[in-house]
């Protein structure tokens, strides 16, 4: 079966309604209205959102990680619903510092299963998540207070030197991208200096890889790598789809279905970067 066909009944068969409705959208034509639907259900009345949208912890109250995770599956679908964006900003400032930085959980998630990883270091506000989510708000074309003033200290913050983590690296450049603060020579010296980078497509181990950095060819970060090095890593990625047509996770998640949820997510972001980088044949 061909790599479309076979993601198409993983996803069919396994992933979640949100995860559905993100397939159906991109791949199907369907109304990106149902995209925003899906998601209402992972929204609280604060405005964040929880109920382990992002599946490695189970905690139903909002974390910014799930806020995150929300703005992804938007800008992947090129949904907009601006009420529902400024009600998680709302959110947001009210858990930030008085600065504007947030941190990926709290420890409300300590009261449900959660992954080994989700532990105390994400209850330090820093670049990731902030950084992130303010690129993802100007990507969205939203504007909020929060926003403002999240940007000004990730500014201040980027200023002081790069982080030495490949994920608040990720959320960074994020943030640069839309900052126009972007210095291609400057991260291109940084990146081998980062732990959980994970530069060689034959490496099977967990980590950041080139394609997360430039999910499309025209990213701004795509001059960072060379041709052999995304094209490597896109044969890899296609080599990776398992026998069942998904992708599967190199960490440890909190149970079975949080295994499936996050499955269901890795193969629509294959699928979605295959298809950026037309490696994706669809009948």
């Amino acid at each position: 079966m061909e790599i479309f066909e076979a993601a198409r009944e993983f996803v069919r068969a396994e992933a979640r309604v949100v995860e559905r409705r993100l397939f159906a959208t991109v791949f199907e034509g369907a109304d990106p209205a149902g995209v925003v639907d899906a998601l209402r259900g992972y929204q609280n009345s604060d405005g964040g959102f929880g109920h382990g949208l992002e599946p490695d912890k189970r905690c139903p109250d909002s974390t910014a990680l799930d806020v995150e995770t929300a703005f992804d599956i938007l800008l992947a679908a090129g949904a907009r619903d601006d009420e529902l964006v400024r009600r998680a900003c709302d959110w947001l400032q009210s858990v930030a510092t008085p600065e504007g930085a947030v941190s990926l959980a709290s420890p409300v998630v300590e009261g449900y299963p959660r992954a080994e990883h989700i532990a105390e270091w994400t209850y330090v506000p820093g670049l990731n998540p902030t950084a992130g989510l303010v690129g993802r708000l100007y990507a969205l074309g939203v504007e909020h207070p929060w926003r403002d003033q999240a940007e000004a200290w990730c500014l201040d913050a980027l200023a002081k030197g790069f982080p030495d983590d490949a994920h608040a690296m990720h959320e960074s450049m994020i943030f640069l991208e839309h900052s126009g603060e972007r210095d291609l020579t400057k991260v291109r010296e940084w990146l081998p200096k980062l732990s959980h980078y994970r530069a060689d497509a034959s490496d099977p181990s967990y980590g950041v890889t080139p394609l997360q950095f430039a999910s499309t060819p025209d990213s701004p970060w795509r001059e960072l790598f060379t041709d052999e090095q995304l094209q490597g890593h896109l044969d890899r990625l296609v080599a990776d789809q398992q026998p069942d047509g998904g992708w599967a996770i190199t960490w440890e998640p909190p149970s079975k279905a949080a295994t499936l949820e996050y499955r269901g997510i890795l193969t629509v972001h294959a699928l979605l970067t295959l298809k950026s980088y037309a490696r994706l044949p669809i009948n």
